[in-house]
């Protein structure tokens, strides 16, 4: 007999919502094989975003082939990276992840945070392992890098992160025209007094790559200066 979840899965079959699918990594959960299923659609405009293909494009892989796929990788991959564009979108989604997570996989969730409602759905059900959660700027820049008015929602999700047990990682992508030294300490700042304890990943920008709006060439230069604090180690990535 097919379960309520089986049933919503066999109806969203029609949809493709999944972009595309990289079928191993080793790099996005932490110590774990993994592979990523990427969601189109976001509901921010990141000027540095180099996936526009993935924002703005239309998903080919459903729901219903998606779970074919990982029925062939059980026993191979510890892991199931969500990520995208934004995950947390798509109506199904927390159907779809209950499903994976049934079939033995740690799940993990790549988002902006700007869905905290679904992020907390997913805590309560014990659906998710660990969560990388991009911290795109402060209020007073959010908008102009996001072009979106989703702060407050990211607030409500990380201190939805802060009050429950689960592992998650704080991260930035940083290009120099759009966030400087002075930006990430305030960063850095505002995460201390939030609560948060650990690594604070900067990731940077790829240059030479068709992103949302044309930027110049992003500079390195932050990798010299030491961010840390007593509560915050600030890790570069890339």
């Amino acid at each position: 007999m097919n379960t309520n979840n089986e049933l919503i899965l066999q109806k969203e079959s029609v949809a493709r919502p999944i972009y595309s699918l990289t079928p191993f990594t080793l790099l996005d959960y932490p110590h774990k094989s993994a592979c990523i299923l990427w969601f189109a659609g976001c509901n921010m405009r990141c000027l540095y975003c180099y996936n526009p293909e993935i924002v703005f494009g239309k998903g080919i892989i459903s729901f219903e082939n998606a779970i074919q796929f990982l029925n062939g990788r059980k026993q191979l991959l510890d892991a199931v990276v969500f990520s995208g564009g934004e995950c947390l979108l798509h109506k199904k989604i927390i159907p779809l992840i209950s499903e994976v997570k049934k079939m033995g996989f740690l799940i993990k969730i790549d988002t902006n945070g700007s869905k905290p409602e679904v992020l907390e759905e997913l805590i309560q059900k014990e659906l998710v392992d660990y969560v990388a959660l991009d911290f795109k700027a402060m209020p007073q820049d959010f908008e102009k890098i996001t072009q979106s008015k989703l702060f407050i929602p990211f607030e409500k999700s990380l201190d939805l992160l802060l009050q429950n047990d689960i592992d998650f990682e704080v991260r930035t992508t940083i290009h120099s025209e759009l966030l400087n030294k002075n930006d990430i300490q305030k960063m850095i700042s505002y995460l201390e007094t939030a609560g948060y304890i650990g690594n604070y990943y900067i990731q940077h920008f790829v240059n030479g790559v068709k992103t949302i709006k044309k930027l110049g060439h992003s500079f390195k230069e932050l990798e010299n200066e030491n961010l840390s604090t007593e509560k915050i180690k600030v890790c570069f990535r890339g």
